[in-house]
């Protein structure tokens, strides 16, 4: 199982992205195993309809839909991690998606994320590991 972000997820599918091949890659490497926080696909969502457009923006629930990706909701436990995170990490201004996205590895016991935003990942340090291992 990996955690995946929102750049990942956009990248993915948007053609004109620099980081599209890669984030393309690592979602057909990992069909039926991506967990996606549910603040994740809010993102996600937004950025596609406001960039791209209702159409490419359907395209992506429909993979939602198709658990391509699996969106999974926060827990009470992952609501107070994400907040003691956000607290944590203020200088690097983390915010709830990305705080999200770590106590989801936390509570899944993954290492794995798959991010674009490789400068505050690397800072941060999950409960569970010394560090994450960030894909692409």
């Amino acid at each position: 199982m990996i955690v995946v972000d929102t750049g990942v997820l956009y990248a993915a599918i948007d053609r004109d992205d620099a980081d599209h091949a890669a984030s393309s890659r690592v979602m057909q490497d990992h069909i039926g195993s991506m967990l996606v926080p549910v603040p994740v696909v809010v993102e996600t969502s937004w950025l596609i309809e406001s960039r791209l457009g209702s159409a490419t923006e359907v395209v992506f629930l429909r993979a939602v839909e198709a658990r391509e990706v699996v969106p999974v909701d926060l827990e009470a436990a992952d609501w107070s991690r994400v907040t003691e995170l956000v607290e944590q990490y203020a200088d690097l201004r983390l915010g709830l998606v990305d705080a999200s996205v770590v106590a989801l590895a936390e509570r899944f016991g993954t290492v794995t994320v798959a991010t674009l935003n490789h400068r505050d990942f690397r800072v941060v340090r999950p409960k569970h590991a010394a560090a994450l291992e960030l894909i692409p």
